[in-house]
């Protein structure tokens, strides 16, 4: 089968991986290469690595926005069968779409019609449920309301981070893909529509959700702090001695029943840890990550620093 496959992010690569082994890849659509560290110096899409890694051969294409006028006719010139998109990072217009005579197929992090948008992965964990999974959907021109053509789900981990369940859903995204398109190729696809009055949406992550706000129960800052790792990474600050203020990112934290203490006030700083106050209940804060510096446990961070009991953090 003729495919084309959209991706930039790290998720779609077990997919770009099976297609170019079992399929006829004719190209591939990827976002450009962006400044990204210290330095700012340009880095390509985790797809584009992995493309020139595995499949150097095969044409490839990053607009900043496929809507642009080349973007159709170096389509066209492929023939694709199928296009397939995973982790993509753009809304495809409708000419596209309908380019593909069999089909045009997302693969969607979460169990549709929950969790549509860009961070399904991160929502899931901070809502507390306890089970997601991939669903391959027909595209649509709506932001993931097409119908659905298969759906595979897995169980949350107790201790489930953003990391992990991103390469376990990666991986299943692959096994779903290939079962979706054995469908096709039979002819025996079907098309599953979504309720859409269940629908939830997720957008991009902000740094303004990644600020710890205390008064919130200890139970959903914990969830919060696992949806957000290993980046971008809860955060809060510290106001020092010297006055200070120090921003740190939070890795990870165990909820813990001590609860008495304005939200946000440190109830102990020892070999331990530090114990926040929050809304209800507290936190023992585990590996942190100070400006500047590299992660590290709490306790190692309380090391020659006197904190007083009844600090406020944030």
């Amino acid at each position: 089968m003729r495919i084309l496959f959209a991706g930039t992010g790290d998720i779609g690569i077990p997919s770009l991986r099976y297609l170019f082994a079992n399929h006829e890849l004719v190209g591939i659509l990827t976002q450009p290469d962006r400044p990204a560290g210290r330095h700012r110096d340009l880095k390509s899409p985790a797809i584009k690595e992995e493309a020139c890694r595995i499949a150097p051969g095969i044409p490839l294409l990053q607009p900043e926005s496929p809507r642009l006028p080349e973007v159709l006719p170096w389509m066209e010139e492929r023939r694709p069968e199928v296009m397939v998109t995973m982790a993509y990072g753009r809304i495809l217009p409708l000419e596209i779409l309908e380019l593909p005579p069999l089909a045009c197929l997302n693969i969607h992090a979460s169990l549709l019609p929950r969790h549509r948008g860009a961070s399904p992965i991160q929502s899931v964990i901070a809502s507390g449920e306890r089970e997601s999974g991939i669903s391959i959907m027909y595209m649509a021109e709506g932001l993931d309301t097409g119908d659905v053509l298969l759906e595979r789900r897995l169980l949350l981990n107790r201790r489930e981070t953003a990391g992990s369940l991103s390469g376990r859903l990666a991986e299943l995204a692959a096994l779903s893909l290939a079962g979706s398109l054995d469908l096709l190729a039979l002819g025996v696809a079907p098309r599953i529509p979504q309720d859409h009055a269940l629908a939830t949406v997720c957008g991009k992550i902000t740094r303004d959700q990644c600020l710890i706000d205390w008064s919130l129960p200890a139970s959903v800052l914990e969830r919060k702090i696992r949806s957000l790792q290993p980046r971008p990474a809860a955060f809060t600050s510290l106001k020092l001695e010297s006055g200070e203020t120090l921003f740190f990112k939070i890795h990870s934290s165990i909820l813990a029943r001590r609860s008495c203490g304005e939200p946000g006030s440190l109830l102990r700083a020892d070999d331990r840890g530090m114990l926040v106050a929050c809304g209800e209940g507290s936190l023992l804060l585990g590996r942190i990550q100070p400006e500047g510096r590299g992660i590290m446990h709490s306790s190692a961070f309380l090391r020659g620093r006197r904190l007083q009991i009844g600090t406020l953090l944030g």
